[in-house]
């Protein structure tokens, strides 16, 4: 078994590269599904509440408070307003935390041929690297005592 990242060999059962520290994953991961749950639950409950306080809280201002029906029009309006700007920010969230925006944008652009997948690193011909002008030592000077270094101006 190779590390996906460096390429190196590892032992199995490790959970992360010995060599480069990448997390080894054994299992695949599981589909988390809560938060999307969570969003659909939050889309229904506000969209049958907000129709719920539209349509009484019209009955209620008309019949109980017996106000002009100009008024009634206006609190309509705005709690339908309301109710469909919760849906449509909390429908966008969704799109995020599901993915279908980003799977969205990335049609517009050109599709890239895939990448090929590089050999382990023990398999992979050596690279020619060069490593410069080596540093000169700090004691260097100073271990030559016996000799006579001279000096021009």
């Amino acid at each position: 078994m190779y590390c996906a990242s460096c390429g190196t060999p590892i032992t199995p059962g490790l959970s992360f590269c010995n060599r480069c520290g990448a997390r080894l994953e054994d299992k695949p991961q599981e589909n988390k599904t809560g938060p999307i749950t969570a969003y659909l639950t939050a889309i229904t409950l506000i969209g049958i509440s907000g129709l719920g306080i539209m349509f009484a809280g019209a009955l209620v201002l008309k019949k109980g408070a017996d106000l002009p029906v100009e008024f009634v029009a206006l609190f309509t309006f705005f709690t339908f307003l309301l109710t469909g700007l919760t849906e449509v920010m909390l429908i966008k969230n969704l799109t995020k935390l599901s993915g279908l925006a980003d799977s969205k944008n990335q049609s517009n652009y050109v599709q890239s041929p895939p990448l090929v997948q590089q050999p382990p690193l023990e398999l992979r011909p050596p690279t020619a690297q060069s490593f410069g002008e080596p540093v000169g030592s700090v004691t260097e000077n100073t271990t030559r005592t016996l000799e006579y270094a001279r000096r021009e101006r």
